[in-house]
């Protein structure tokens, strides 16, 4: 193996390596956008910490469809 295929070999890795953290830091935003979108849900609707997930889903798309 060459020097320069060596290099190569390093660069993709430095750029995977580059990517996986992008990946990650998008993931955790994600969950904390949820986390916190999740307890204003259950601040205005008290109500929500008792119901199923389908139970909340169908509860928001009927009052909230302006069809």
């Amino acid at each position: 193996m060459t020097e320069h295929e060596k290099k190569l070999i390093q660069a993709r890795h430095r750029l995977e390596e580059a990517q996986m953290r992008d990946r990650d830091k998008e993931r955790k935003a994600r969950t904390r956008r949820l986390i916190q979108t999740g307890a204003i849900l259950e601040k205005v609707f008290p109500q929500a910490r008792t119901m199923t997930t389908d139970e909340l889903e169908e509860y928001l798309c009927s009052t909230l469809r302006t069809e």
